[in-house]
């Protein structure tokens, strides 16, 4: 079973985390803000220790895209979905009124989590 939509939607997803793992890294303050969040030096460190963790993630996503047993894809691809799903649902339920890069970020996590679910069924048909 050969299933390139899988890889394909892993490694943008890869880029598209590696871009968010920047921005955390190196603008923390300009992210909260965005989410209209508080942006103090302690939640500033916060993220961009996430953003160490989402950059490790997008290289493992990157990696693992490049698998040569596609069951194992698959298996990542399953947890990038759900992982995608709760991301855009938490971006949504962020504890401050959701700004239009909050509405944005969920969007994002959506459509990768519908892109992994409609591929995932795809790749179980063929």
């Amino acid at each position: 079973m050969r299933i390139p939509a899988l890889r394909k939607t892993l490694l943008v997803g890869a880029c598209v985390f590696g871009v968010s793992a920047i921005f955390l890294i190196s603008l923390p303050g300009m992210f909260l803000e965005l989410l209209g969040m508080e942006t103090g030096e302690q939640l500033q460190w916060s993220m961009r220790m996430i953003g160490i963790t989402v950059f490790a993630l997008a290289g493992n996503m990157w990696n693992n895209s490049k698998q040569e047993d596609d069951k194992r894809v698959i298996h990542v691809a399953q947890i990038m979905c759900v992982s995608a799903m709760l991301l855009g649902l938490l971006t949504l339920l962020v504890p401050v009124e959701i700004t239009w890069f909050g509405y944005f970020y969920a969007i994002i996590g959506f459509s990768f989590a519908a892109a992994y679910l409609v591929n995932l069924v795809s790749a179980s048909q063929s």
